[in-house]
């Protein structure tokens, strides 16, 4: 073992001073910094140089890329356990919320999407390997359509902390990723929920990257014991705004 850990990894020590010096220096914001330096990879994973403009037609994106009518999200979509042919290991939830613009108006017709580890924090996905069972009856994706009044209802199960390799015993708390587009497919949101009261919140530099302690609140989904049903699934709401000042975070345009 090295003074920085195992194989060259800094400790979760180090992590947390990182992050500790990061929130204490510079104006707090809602928007995480693409170089968020306790968030390893990110420095990998953002340009360093000017986009380069190329003069295409903004259309042509239209024309060539994924189209999703209204008939081709269906119920089942919503509903990540009753996707394969028996039910999913773990907690059962629904997670339910509405979409609203910076006036508060509903945002219908929007399409939301879903994904997430299993219950016990893995993935249905061949780059993830680490030593948890994959769930036979649980995939982890699903989508649907707003309501007229901005409403989204998915159940699902809830996930499990799962480890990656950012520095050395790095866990991420329990979340679900989401993914909303706007009018058009170069309009889009992604970002992640989180659980009220997970332990692993201090310790994770993707959370922290928010270094407005008030954005990161907003990350976080409320319980809702009027959402659960009896004898069957706990209950959380996470609203989501889509621009203003209390809006959900977004990517950054330059990297859409």
């Amino acid at each position: 073992m090295t003074p920085s850990g195992v194989q060259g990894l800094p400790t979760q020590e180090q992590i947390s001073a990182e992050i500790a010096a990061a929130s204490g220096t510079g104006p707090q914001s809602p928007h995480p910094a693409r170089d968020f330096a306790p968030y390893r990879s990110s420095a990998l994973r953002h340009p360093h140089q000017p986009l380069i403009r190329t003069g295409a037609d903004p259309e042509a994106a239209e024309l060539h890329g994924p189209v999703f009518g209204r008939t081709d999200v269906t119920e089942l979509d919503a509903d990540l356990t009753r996707q394969h042919t028996g039910e999913p290991l773990g907690e059962r939830i629904t997670v339910s919320g509405r979409v609203r613009d910076r006036r508060g108006r509903p945002v219908a017709g929007q399409l939301v999407e879903i994904w997430q580890a299993n219950a016990s924090g893995r993935y249905a996905h061949q780059r993830d390997q680490h030593p948890a069972p994959l769930d036979p009856h649980f995939t982890g994706v699903g989508r649907c359509l707003t309501d007229g009044q901005g409403g989204y209802r998915f159940t699902t199960v809830k996930p499990g902390a799962y480890p990656w390799r950012n520095h050395l015993n790095a866990w991420r708390p329990a979340h679900i990723h989401f993914s909303l587009f706007g009018a058009a497919f170069t309009q889009r949101l992604i970002t992640q929920m989180y659980f009220p009261g997970d332990p692993l919140f201090p310790y994770d530099p993707i959370l922290h990257s928010v270094t407005d302690p008030a954005a990161r609140d907003r990350l976080v989904a409320a319980y809702d014991h009027g959402l659960s049903t009896p004898e069957w699934s706990l209950g959380y709401r996470w609203d989501i705004v889509l621009d203003g000042p209390a809006a959900t975070l977004p990517e950054p345009e330059e990297v859409r």
